[in-house]
């Protein structure tokens, strides 16, 4: 599907694509999926997508939880952006801490800076995870203009 980019931390991105690339939104296709059955944590499914042909949003951001650590239970939120702010962009996590199990993200996608060098501002990002919980981390630039693309990917055990 040219000029939409999608990120997910699962199997929920060839949905996501799937159903955009058939004429759905990203809405949609999260829709269709819940968290991880992963009992009893139940990982959050985390997404994003930035699609290029869309004139409504500059980028949206998604999560599939459980309600209070049930199971039996799946809420999805939705956040989407009209405009990107000049250097800051929005994250969302699956987690918000350490527990037992482990709490999912709660609240609205909070800022981060952002910067020039995609190479440095990974490494920002991966030096101020948790060190015993971090495993990979991958950061993407995509220029709005030329749609020149470039990523980067820092693996802990690579």
């Amino acid at each position: 599907f040219p000029r939409c980019h999608v990120v997910s931390n699962g199997d929920q991105t060839d949905t996501i694509f799937e159903a955009m690339r058939a004429g759905r939104t990203f809405e949609e296709a999260l829709i269709t999926r819940t968290f991880e059955p992963d009992a009893p944590n139940y990982t959050p499914r985390i997404a994003g997508v930035v699609n290029l042909n869309d004139t409504f949003h500059a980028y949206q951001l998604g999560i599939l939880k459980t309600v209070a650590g049930s199971g039996e239970h799946c809420t999805r939120q939705f956040f989407s952006y009209e405009a990107a702010l000049p250097g800051a962009g929005h994250c969302v996590t699956t987690y918000k801490g350490d527990g037992d199990p482990l709490p999912s993200f709660e609240g609205e996608p909070y800022l981060l800076p952002l910067g020039d060098d995609l190479q440095e501002l990974a490494g920002r990002y991966w030096e101020a995870l948790n060190e015993d919980n971090k495993v990979a981390l991958a950061a993407k630039s995509i220029d709005p203009d030329t749609e020149a693309i470039e990523i980067t990917i820092i693996n802990k055990h690579a």
